[in-house]
């Protein structure tokens, strides 16, 4: 919800899911770094979580998928999932195959950083969006710039951004950006549940 303050973090008490509990450890044990980093926003970090590490896993994308679905299954009329290349990927093809096995039809779609310079130029690859409720999905937020890039060309081609939903939400500022740009802001896991907070 608009200007709520904190990310609607999925698996509290509950309704912590077993998928959730096993994907939260496989982050922790495979996608969580220690040392010094520099994030996107040019800012130092002491951990880094790639989740490429664990999105592109055969153990993990299904679980990945399964916690996604429950985070955006309560939002009405969704045609499709998808963000910008290529942390989104493996997030947005997830869920595809997770929301079919759950009665779901969600499409997904790959939004490039910059439209093609060849063939039929396109930023936006995917179904016909025009006039359709997306979620811009990403695999950790940082600064909330690449969902505002995908939102920006998806509305360009008619589509309706109703959401951005991310794997893990790093509480590095991406929220209140996001919400303030005018879109609800789900999170499925937070840096407590990864030992980081």
């Amino acid at each position: 919800m608009l200007g709520s303050g904190r990310p609607r973090v999925l698996g509290r008490l509950a309704d912590v899911t077993d998928a959730r509990t096993q994907l939260i450890q496989f982050i922790r044990d495979e996608a969580v770094f220690h040392g010094d980093f520099t994030l996107t926003s040019g800012k130092k970090a002491s951990y880094y979580i790639d989740l490429r590490k664990v999105s592109l896993d055969h153990r993990v994308a299904p679980l990945i998928g399964q916690v996604m679905v429950d985070l955006i299954a309560d939002i009405p009329d969704i045609a499709a999932v998808g963000g910008l290349t290529m942390g989104a990927d493996p997030i947005a093809s997830a869920v595809l195959h997770q929301g079919v096995a759950r009665g779901k039809t969600y499409d997904a779609f790959v939004v490039r950083k910059e439209p093609k310079d060849h063939g039929r130029g396109k930023q936006v690859e995917g179904p016909d969006l025009e006039g359709k409720r997306v979620i811009v999905l990403e695999d950790t937020s940082t600064t909330g710039g690449s969902p505002l890039t995908a939102a920006k060309a998806l509305e360009k081609v008619g589509a309706i951004v109703v959401a951005v939903a991310v794997v893990v939400d790093r509480s590095t500022g991406a929220q209140q950006i996001i919400e303030d740009a005018g879109y609800e802001y789900r999170a499925a896991i937070g840096l407590a549940d990864l030992g980081l907070a």
